[in-house]
């Protein structure tokens, strides 16, 4: 044991453990659980000696304000194979407590596990909501599982749309809080990520508006059928336009459900990835910084080879790397798939016009100018003015998206962690 382990560090009496902005958690276990190996940080804050955390459950450091159902995301996401993060309340050998933001993910036959010390407003929030949800589920008996849905409820309402939207905001929230508290200057993928998520909603915001749109002239074809019989036989050519509109719209239509309204729709899966490839971007950042710390690492760690950690810490951060780069390259992919889209809304869009047209000149050889037609040429003017507007707002939005993908897939200025070029840099220090 080095002399560094046997020193005796300072610990209050009551409050928090000692846990500072600039360490790094690391911990990882077999598929049960059990601890196979740690860093020194997660020693010194749990306050356990090696022979007591070493083979250990991890549940040894869980404190009891912990919600079930927050744990319950927690294992069901790493069954499935998934990565991810949460706001959890550990408590020390000595009772001491302490918070961390936890990203676990699967490794070989187990699991790993990289934790940071939170400092967002977030967290304020996410304790009030576990307070509450801890107090259902002792004085309401519910189980793990429904506390688990009244969390995702709860994120709902907080406005993710959920769990893993709100576990990538919250992980680049706490990586940007924590570069300020430690005096520096934030990476340029923080901003990149945030500027693509600001035009995702609103392309999001112009969609919606864009199906009111089409649902506020749905009945057009239906009344200007009506008008045609009305006033036959000289509304024949009416019935005719009424006709071409209808097989337009129901075109349009198509084309609304295919790409807006449905959950695999390209609008859809731009979101879904980005937060995802935000999520494995800040992975990656934490795990390029912890092997660095197993590379400075000169202490005993209970027996922990801290040059095979630092391998595997490498190596899961490389390949998460290369899952965000693949994950922006579709969200580039999408943005262009619907750029080319839009394209052909205005081709739609056109035909609209033709047919707005075409009812103007009818109504003008109608008795007393068409009647009630007239009010669905305005109708329809309405409509084509604000659909050009939206087209043009998603076209910009898309452009945005798919030149910030690329500018993060080209990792220029280095916005993307590089595992292997980082350490490499740090062993030729």
């Amino acid at each position: 044991m080095g002399f560094i382990e046997k020193r005796k560090e300072r610990r209050p009496a009551t409050g928090g453990a000692p846990f500072h902005a600039d360490e790094i958690f690391f911990s990882r276990t077999d598929q049960r659980g059990v601890i196979l190996a740690a860093n020194y940080i997660f020693r010194r804050v749990s306050g356990y000696d090696w022979d007591d955390l070493l083979g250990a459950p991890h549940k040894l450091i869980r404190h009891p304000d912990m919600p079930k159902g927050v744990f319950w995301l927690f294992w069901d996401s790493l069954k499935r194979g998934e990565a991810i993060g949460a706001y959890v309340k550990n408590k020390a050998r000595d009772g001491l407590c302490y918070w961390v933001y936890a990203v676990a993910m699967p490794f070989q036959d187990g699991y790993l596990s990289v934790r940071i010390k939170p400092s967002s407003d977030l967290l304020r929030v996410i304790e009030k909501e576990y307070e509450t949800l801890r107090a259902a589920e002792i004085e309401d008996g519910i189980s793990p599982e429904e506390s688990a849905d009244i969390l995702l409820q709860r994120l709902q309402a907080l406005g993710y749309g959920d769990y893993p939207a709100f576990a990538s905001d919250a992980l680049a929230q706490e990586l940007a809080s924590r570069a300020a508290l430690l005096g520096k200057p934030q990476n340029p993928a923080t901003e990149q990520f945030a500027s693509m998520i600001v035009a995702a909603s609103a392309l999001q915001d112009e969609t919606v508006a864009l199906s009111a749109g089409f649902d506020a002239i749905s009945t057009v074809p239906t009344n200007m059928r009506i008008i045609a019989a009305r006033l036959e036989p000289s509304g024949g050519a009416v019935s005719s336009l009424a006709q071409n509109y209808w097989e337009m719209s129901e075109e349009m239509q198509r084309w609304f459900q295919e790409y807006i309204n449905s959950t695999s729709s390209d609008f859809t899966a731009i979101r879904r990835t980005l937060d995802t490839s935000r999520f494995l971007c800040g992975t990656a950042r934490i795990l390029t910084e912890t092997a660095a710390v197993f590379l400075k690492e000169r202490r005993a760690l209970g027996g922990t080879d801290t040059g095979l950690e630092k391998r595997h810490i490498n190596d899961l951060a490389a390949q998460y790397v290369d899952k965000s780069k693949a994950g922006l390259q579709r969200i580039s992919d999408e943005a262009h798939r619907i750029l080319q889209a839009i394209e052909m809304m205005r081709r739609f869009s056109l035909g609209l016009s033709s047919t707005r047209v075409m009812c103007n000149i009818e109504s003008a050889r109608l008795p007393n100018g068409g009647g009630s037609l007239v009010d669905v040429i305005t109708q329809l003017g309405v409509f084509q003015g604000n659909l050009m507007h939206q087209l043009e707002q998603i076209e910009a939005q898309s452009h945005l998206i798919e030149e910030y993908a690329q500018a993060l897939i080209s990792n220029k200025g280095g916005t993307l962690p590089r595992p292997e070029f980082d350490l490499q840099s740090k062993e030729q220090a």
